[in-house]
């Protein structure tokens, strides 16, 4: 399974019962123009470089997703901090759910998605996972 259909049935998931009416390729449409991607693909690392740069909380708190212990949770303020509102606004109309809600789903949704695709500070299956223990630099 590709990474963004992943994405985009752990986000579905992740809504209950508000996630009933969405179609899936409705949701990899808007997670590819939400998230970086490559060629498609969601870019797990350059997902990880906006939470890492220049700010040592969000590279602390990318860092919990990437080792092996507890994730430390997401709140929605920060990912629309991280993502822009204007970003998250769209992606909600889009896919005609409230802003509140789709924002709240992304939240639970990334760090889930990153810490099954991650082992010991290194992306899984990701030529470039190297990258995102090297943007984390010491905290490992």
């Amino acid at each position: 399974m590709s990474l963004i259909n992943m994405a985009a049935q752990l986000f579905i998931s992740k809504l209950g019962s508000n996630g009933d009416q969405l179609n899936l390729g409705s949701v990899v449409t808007a997670l590819q123009n939400l998230l970086p991607t490559q060629n498609g693909e969601l870019d797990l690392s350059a997902l990880i470089a906006q939470f890492t740069n220049g700010n040592e909380g969000l590279a602390n708190l990318a860092s919990s997703w990437l080792s092996g212990g507890d994730n430390a949770a997401l709140s929605p303020s920060t990912l629309l901090d991280v993502l822009g509102n204007d970003r998250i606004a769209n992606f909600a109309n889009s896919l005609e759910l409230g802003q509140d809600t789709a924002t709240s789903g992304l939240a639970q949704m990334l760090p889930e998605l990153i810490d099954k695709n991650s082992e010991n500070g290194d992306l899984l299956g990701n030529a470039v996972g190297g990258l995102a223990k090297g943007l984390l630099g010491k905290l490992f």
